[in-house]
């Protein structure tokens, strides 16, 4: 069992740094102009919960949104964009499916210091546990089969239906994924990691064949999620930065992460479902989860289910060393960045026993 509250650790607002800091009264001139009712006073608050973009909630006597803008600094190439981000919910909206509606996208630095875009406030539940505490059985049983039924949703769409056909190029996605997150792990490389330097020598050559091009989202996972207070629907999938054209069984393989995941007592861990009694949580074996994927897509991960696990761990381990190589830079977004670089060598160690269990040797 983890030693910290994870619910209470990242739920809820704080006062933001100074280095993260927007000019409220500028901030409020500009939104009065750019988006229908808004009026102020504004007061603003950081999310505790963001890694990598910082988002902000924005407090109006009749209404709240939501900020999410790039960090301020030395960025990775082709990390924090939020313009994507913008773009994707707005034709995600469009269809009906679960995210905040986007309200205006801004690019002017002189705003809020960076880019951002404004979205309105679901006002919800986030489950920062996979275990769901205080929960029931029915309900976790619901919740998950929800969270099995959006991603779902999210991957029958034809791209270029709703407008993002052009949203990314779609094949080689995973081989072009261990590209991208080996050249940004060593970017922000801070040690020498064996498990990782194998991954990068052996999953090129195991890729798994492409699936049919999909959107997306990349970073899938229960606490990216806001359910409802009073029932168990998703009203918002939230953090679509890494959103673009690929494979979905990539995608849909990354929130299975949840039930390998190394347990970590530090705040600054990641959330796992190993050590918890599944059945008795009312919680699917991942078996009977990756079963009601393949029944309501016909899109099978299971032949390729352990090369797919080794990437996605791999993946994981490098988006948190991008995090260590921020705290480095002094651009990281999160009280709990620092903490992450535990975690790396974890990871890449379970990606490598998925590696072997693939064969590798």
């Amino acid at each position: 069992m983890t030693s910290i509250d994870r619910q209470q650790a990242f739920s809820g607002t704080k006062e933001a740094p100074p280095a993260l800091q927007l000019d409220t009264a500028r901030l409020e001139a500009y939104l009065a102009a750019q988006v229908a009712g808004f009026a102020g006073p504004l007061t603003v608050q950081q999310f505790k919960g963001g890694q990598s973009n910082p988002t902000y909630l924005l407090t109006t006597p009749a209404r709240r949104y939501v900020l999410r803008r790039k960090p301020p600094g030395k960025l990775l190439p082709s990390a924090h964009a939020v313009d994507r981000e913008y773009r994707v919910i707005g034709a995600l909206h469009a269809q009906g499916f679960p995210v905040a509606e986007p309200l205006v996208y801004c690019d002017d630095d002189t705003v809020a210091g960076t880019a951002f875009y404004v979205m309105s406030y679901a006002d919800g539940r986030v489950f920062w546990e996979p275990h769901m505490p205080g929960s029931t059985p029915a309900e976790r049983s619901a919740v998950y089969d929800t969270m099995n039924e959006t991603i779902a949703r999210l991957h029958s769409y034809e791209p270029a239906a709703i407008g993002l056909g052009d949203f990314g190029r779609g094949e080689n996605y995973v081989a072009r994924q261990v590209e991208r997150w080996s050249k940004q792990y060593r970017a922000s490389q801070t040690e020498t990691i064996e498990p990782m330097e194998r991954l990068i020598d052996w999953l090129p050559s195991h890729i798994p064949p492409s699936g049919p091009a999909r959107l997306v989202h990349g970073d899938y996972r229960i606490d990216n999620l806001i359910v409802a207070k009073d029932r168990p629907a998703v009203l918002a999938v939230l953090d679509w930065e890494l959103s673009t054209l690929g494979d979905p069984l990539a995608d849909f393989t990354y929130h299975l992460m949840a039930w390998h995941m190394p347990h970590s007592d530090a705040a600054a861990g990641t959330a796992t479902l190993q050590g918890h009694d599944l059945k008795a949580l009312g919680i699917p074996a991942m078996a009977d989860y990756v079963d009601a994927y393949v029944a309501r897509t016909g899109l099978d991960p299971r032949p390729h289910l352990p090369v797919y696990l080794a990437y996605n761990f791999f993946r994981i381990a490098a988006i948190l060393q991008g995090i260590i190589g921020r705290v480095r830079d002094g651009t990281a977004t999160s009280d709990f960045a620092p903490g992450k670089a535990e975690m790396i060598r974890p990871l890449a160690d379970k990606a490598w026993s998925f590696a072997e269990a693939a064969g590798a040797r």
